[in-house]
């Protein structure tokens, strides 16, 4: 098997931005009443900026999986704010991808943790979930 974390190195870091609307909110996705950046959306958030900072940089045909995330909601961010998401490599060794995770709004840290992500074979995993979708014989 070759390097396939090659070209993805510690250090780098990515991120990505939403204005909080309504379908972000904590109400709509079912995580609560209150009609603030709902902590599924976060995590979502915190993984599309993981995306954002490796992804580009796997080998053809490949692509990675999020397989673990612990993370710390810190505050509210209500409808209309920018909350901008980042995430920067801290570890790549064989087929897993580390990162530290946070998220801010325009007036604080609103989130952080940790994320993991293992690089797969598109086609083979692709593959193996079609397998898995066919009846129990």
């Amino acid at each position: 098997m070759s390097n396939l974390l090659a070209n993805v190195c510690v250090g780098m870091q990515g991120s990505v931005s939403i204005v909080v609307a309504e379908e972000h909110t904590a109400a709509r996705v079912g995580s609560g009443a209150a009609p603030v950046l709902a902590t599924p959306t976060l995590v979502m958030l915190l993984e599309a900026a993981a995306l954002a900072t490796a992804e580009r940089h796997l080998p053809a045909g490949h692509q990675s999986l999020g397989t673990r995330i612990d993370i710390a909601h810190l505050a509210a961010t209500p409808l209309g704010m920018r909350v901008t998401a980042y995430a920067a490599v801290v570890g790549a060794e064989l087929r897993t991808l580390r990162f530290r995770v946070w998220a801010e709004d325009e007036r604080e840290k609103i989130g952080e943790g940790t994320h993991e992500r293992v690089v797969v074979e598109t086609a083979r995993f692709e593959s193996r979930l079609a397998a898995k979708s066919q009846p129990a014989a």
